[in-house]
C-alpha cells in the first residue's frame, strides 16, 4: 500500500494533513469534554435539591413512624408527617429528574459539536487521502512491469496539458507509436508524477 506520496513537496502536505487530523480530533475531544463539565454544573443545583429533599423526606418519615407507634392518636398524628415525606420525594424526584435531563443535555450537546467540527474536517482529507492511497497503490503495482510503461505514456499523452507533452518532444504522439523508449518513459514519469510518483529506477520484468 502506496501511503504517501514519492514527490517531496506533496508528501510534506501529506504528512502535515494527516498530522492536522489527529490533533484535530484531539482538540476537539478535549473541547467536548470540557463543555460537558461547564453543562454539568448546571445539575448541581438540582442534584443538591434532590439530595436534600430525599433526606428530608426519610427523616419526615422515621419522624411519622415514631409518632405512628403513640396509642390510640398515633395514625392521625402520622398522617400529616405521611403527606410532609410525599411532598418532599415529589421535590427529590423533580431535582433529580432536573440534574438527569442537564445531563444528557451535557453529553448532546458535547458529543454532536465534537461529532461536527471533526467530520467537516474528515470529509474534506480522508477522501483525498484515501483516493490517493487507491491510485497510487495501483500505480505502483502498474509500474513494476516494463510493459506498463505504455500504459502511463497513453495517458498523459490523453491527459497531461499540450506545454508539457512539447517539452518531452515535438511530436511525442508519433514518438510514442514509433516505440521510442525515451519517450515513452519521459511520458510515464509525466503522468506518474501527477500521480505523486516516481518512475522505480529498477524495474522488474515479469517472468
Amino acid at each position: 500500500m502506496k501511503l504517501y506520496s514519492d514527490i517531496p513537496s506533496r508528501r510534506t502536505r501529506q504528512i502535515v494533513g494527516d498530522v492536522s487530523l489527529i490533533v484535530w480530533v484531539i482538540l476537539w475531544i478535549w473541547i467536548a469534554m470540557k463543555l460537558h463539565d461547564l453543562v454539568m454544573n448546571l445539575a448541581t443545583p438540582g442534584q443538591a435539591i434532590s439530595d436534600g429533599a430525599s433526606d428530608l423526606a426519610d427523616n419526615i418519615s422515621s419522624a411519622g413512624q415514631a409518632v405512628a407507634g403513640i396509642p390510640l392518636v398515633g395514625d392521625q398524628l402520622a398522617s400529616p408527617f405521611t403527606g410532609m415525606a410525599n411532598a418532599a420525594q415529589a421535590l427529590a424526584d423533580a431535582g433529580a429528574a432536573e440534574a438527569d435531563a442537564v445531563s444528557k443535555l451535557a453529553i448532546f450537546l458535547s458529543v454532536s459539536m465534537a461529532f461536527m467540527a471533526i467530520a467537516l474536517f474528515a470529509i474534506i482529507w480522508i477522501p483525498r487521502r484515501v483516493g490517493f492511497i487507491r491510485q497510487a497503490t495501483a500505480a505502483r503495482e502498474l509500474t513494476r512491469y516494463n510493459d506498463d510503461l505504455e500504459l502511463f505514456a497513453l495517458r498523459a499523452l490523453s491527459r497531461q496539458p499540450l506545454t508539457a507533452l512539447l517539452k518531452i518532444d515535438p511530436d511525442p504522439a508519433t514518438a510514442w507509436r514509433s516505440g521510442d523508449m525515451r519517450v515513452t518513459r519521459a511520458l510515464a514519469e509525466l503522468e506518474l508524477r501527477s500521480e505523486g510518483l516516481r518512475l522505480p529506477d529498477t524495474k522488474a520484468i515479469e517472468a
